[in-house]
Parts: C-alpha cells; sequence; structure tokens
C-alpha cells in the first residue's frame, strides 16, 4: 500500500487498522480537528500556511502545494525515535520512524499551502502524522535561501507511548533492516528518506552511516 491523497481523505489508515486488529489508540475526526484548530487559531491564514517536512513528507507529500524550498530548522535534528507497529513494522516486529528531537538542526522541504486550500489540506496532512498523537504540532522557523519563514511542523512527543528513547546504533540498524508493515519495509522508509535528501543537496550522515549499517547486516553470511 501507498500513502495517497485520495486513501488519506477516505481514512484508509484507520481502516486499516481496524481490519488488523491492531489494539492502539487513534484519534476520533474531532479530536484530529482539534489539534489542528489549537496552534492554527492565533495566526493569519491570508497568505497560506508553510509546512516544514524532515522524512516522508519529502518523498511522498501526498497533499497540494504551490511552492517548496529547502532549509534548515535550528533546535531540532531528526532521529528515528519513534516505534511503529503498522506502517513499517507490526505487532510482533515493531519498526522505526522519524521524528525531530531536540537538539542541533536539521535541513529539509518546506512547503507552501494556499490559503484556500488550508483547510482541506492540513486535514489530510493531520490524518497521517497525528494519528495517535505521537507527534506534537509545533511552529518553527525555516531558514531558506529566500529567507526564513515561519512553518508548522510535527515534533516527537516525549509523553507518547511508543516514543523510543536514545538507542544503541546497532539496535536502530537491526529494527529498520527487519520491520516491516503494510507500507513496506521499514529499510526503504530510511533508504528514501536519505536518496531523497541527496538528490536535493542535503547531507545527513548520521543517516547515511544507519543505511550503511543496515545494507552491512543485509549483505552479512547467517550465522553459523
Amino acid at each position: 500500500m501507498i500513502l495517497t491523497r485520495d486513501s488519506l481523505k477516505e481514512a484508509s489508515v484507520h481502516k486499516r487498522i481496524a481490519e488488523l486488529g491492531i489494539a492502539m489508540r487513534v484519534l476520533s475526526e474531532e479530536e484530529l480537528a482539534a489539534s489542528r484548530a489549537a496552534p492554527l487559531a492565533e495566526v493569519d491564514l491570508s497568505a497560506g500556511v508553510w509546512l516544514f517536512g524532515y522524512g516522508s513528507l519529502i518523498w511522498n507529500p501526498a497533499f497540494h502545494f504551490t511552492d517548496r524550498l529547502t532549509g534548515t530548522v535550528y533546535g531540532y535534528h531528526r532521529r528515528f525515535c519513534l516505534w511503529t507497529h503498522l506502517g513499517r513494522g507490526c505487532p510482533e516486529r515493531p519498526g522505526l520512524v522519524l521524528g525531530l528531537e531536540r537538539g542541533g538542526s536539521c535541513r529539509g522541504v518546506v512547503f507552501h499551502i494556499a490559503p484556500d486550500a488550508v483547510e482541506e489540506e492540513l486535514a489530510i496532512v493531520w490524518r497521517r502524522e497525528m494519528l495517535s498523537g505521537a507527534y506534537v504540532p509545533r511552529w518553527v522557523d525555516v531558514h531558506t535561501a529566500l529567507g526564513h519563514v515561519r512553518a508548522i511542523t510535527f515534533v516527537i512527543n516525549h509523553a507518547h507511548e511508543r516514543y523510543a528513547r536514545l538507542l544503541p546504533d546497532d539496535r536502530v540498524a537491526e529494527v529498520i533492516a527487519t520491520a516491516e508493515g503494510f507500507l513496506g519495509p521499514c529499510a526503504d522508509y530510511l533508504i528514501n528518506t536519505v536518496d531523497h535528501l541527496a538528490a536535493l543537496g542535503i547531507r545527513d550522515r548520521p543517516l547515511e552511516s544507519l543505511r550503511q549499517r543496515v545494507l552491512a547486516r543485509w549483505s552479512a553470511p547467517p550465522a553459523a
């Protein structure tokens, strides 16, 4: 399965969770709407909204946007810090996905959503990113070649039950190399992110090193 704009509009991930019988708390449409309205309440939307992506939003945004720029956010860095039991893993073998963690900096892509599309497009993004409340919507300054823009992004929720604290690199590589869910192998998520960052001229050495660890695990001879 591939996440698309239409599948997110139809809440297909919610339906898949029900079909698979996965025991996890998901936010209702009412809860999603409330969590979306809160950060937008006192913001002027007449010029639209900027949204900062640092992982799969870069290579599969699945929402409509009018412009995109590469940029840097200071005070956060991307890290595999969220366990997933569905998209890139399963209950028996959970995977890991990216979140924004405190400290350092993060280069990614900032997308502009037109004023008349903000409500519909952010509703789609929220169904994807805020499905279980594992992230916290946060306004950040994104520094681009054209100046800085104020954008909304999603940082890891430290209080969430699936928050993965600092794990050893070997453990992260083992999880990513072996986990798979209905969206595909966890390793594809890592490799797609690294490849698309590189195509944009963005180097993320920790992720590149992690990819090498995963590839090395795949090529290693089986234990006797």
